[in-house]
């Protein structure tokens, strides 16, 4: 009888020199403030590309709340919003009274789309907030085409989009804001944390005080030490130098995440192929690069109670599962109180949330490991459909 195997869906990937790095920070006298956070900004910058000026933060959400503080949208204002996300991409519009529409999702990628985007504009619309489904990038050239046409703020949600491109392009230099996630488990951890990133230096510049109770000099620019002043209404969403520390050492090894991860998806991809009446989110076209957070099937035709069944049998036989993401936003319930829900607007979000499962390529696994996946997964499908 074999060894039972258990496979984590996601994993922090931790090592020695991510602690050491941490314990220097703890070691010294400065804790937040310092120079790591700012040399995390510069580097990773210089990961994402030329144009890039970063604002760490406290989270992805922090990001996207302080985008649309940035941008003055407000009451009255409505955002475009996938219906297909977490849902804090539309609790950031919420949180400054603007109201989300949502829009239904391409069904063969789980992403927004300029056509779907188009019909959902009104005179009351100020921004478009797109998000890179599981790492799989929006079609940016024509959306931030849209955007400019209609004279919106184009907000990318990059929280697990972390090495994505379009035609060489990292997501999130597409648009007026890019919002990247340092959860535990995302290609790229700081323990919480996140990333504001913009194309324009003064917007940075800004968005740093606004992270910062709106205080108008950093400690480094004060020539009395704790004299300032407060020109605008500001918030507290700053990272710490632990944090900047540990997401700097992780940086290091960012380019092996990202390539253990394309290896993995390719190989698990490949082995599902014996699985009948699946569809796998993938990247479309030349110079889409997808970032591999994870691999998301959908199953085709079969009603959500399949795919519970299904979940349940892979978990029991070792195999860690997740769903991406587990209802459409709009169904959510504080949303559907709100806003009330309309099921023909959200056909295919529906489809994914209900009939998906999200299968684990990251770095933590060998490729025995995805084999065992495949193999699991194959036999599970076909003894639940009597293939």
């Amino acid at each position: 009888m074999s060894e039972a195997r258990e496979i984590l869906f996601a994993r922090p990937w931790i090592t020695d020199e991510d602690r050491q790095a941490v314990l220097e920070v703890l070691n010294g006298h400065i804790l937040t403030h310092g120079p790591q956070g700012k040399a995390f900004e510069e580097e990773f910058a210089a990961f994402l590309g030329s144009g890039a000026h970063c604002v760490s933060v406290s989270s992805c959400m922090a990001a996207l709340h302080l985008a649309y503080l940035h941008y003055g949208i407000g009451r009255g204002d409505e955002v475009i919003v996938p219906a297909q996300t977490h849902t804090a991409t539309a609790h950031a519009v919420e949180w400054v009274g603007a109201r989300p529409i949502f829009v239904d999702c391409d069904p063969r990628t789980g992403n927004l789309t300029a056509d779907s985007i188009a019909k959902a504009i009104t005179p009351r619309t100020k921004a478009i907030s797109v998000v890179h489904f599981v790492g799989i990038p929006c079609a940016m050239p024509e959306i931030a085409a849209l955007a400019e046409r209609h004279g919106l703020k184009l907000i990318e949600d990059c929280a697990i989009a972390l090495g994505s491109r379009y035609e060489g392009r990292h997501v999130g230099l597409f648009g007026d804001a890019g919002c990247f996630s340092f959860y535990p488990v995302k290609h790229l951890t700081t323990g919480e944390g996140g990333m504001f990133v913009s194309r324009h230096a003064p917007v940075a510049e800004k968005v740093a005080k606004l992270r910062a109770f709106g205080v108008d000099r950093k400690h480094s620019e004060r020539s009395i030490p704790g004299m300032y002043d407060v020109p605008a209404l500001g918030l507290n969403y700053r990272m710490s130098e632990m944090a900047a520390a540990l997401g700097r050492s992780q940086l290091r090894r960012l380019e092996r995440n990202l390539a253990i991860r394309k290896e993995n998806f390719a190989r698990l991809k490949n082995g599902l192929a014996a699985a009948p009446n699946l569809q796998i989110l993938d990247s479309e076209g030349n110079g889409v690069v997808s970032s591999h957070y994870c691999l998301s099937v959908v199953l085709e035709g079969r009603p959500t109670e399949v795919r519970n069944r299904l979940v349940t049998k892979l978990n029991l036989a070792g195999v860690g599962t997740s769903v991406y993401y587990p209802q459409p936003v709009p169904r959510l319930a504080y949303y559907r109180n709100k806003y009330g829900y309309d099921r023909q607007a959200c056909c295919s979000a529906e489809v994914i949330s209900d009939r998906s499962i999200a299968l684990p390529v990251g770095p933590h696994l060998t490729g025995a490991d995805i084999d065992h996946v495949a193999q699991t997964f194959v036999r599970i499908v076909k003894e639940e459909t009597n293939v």
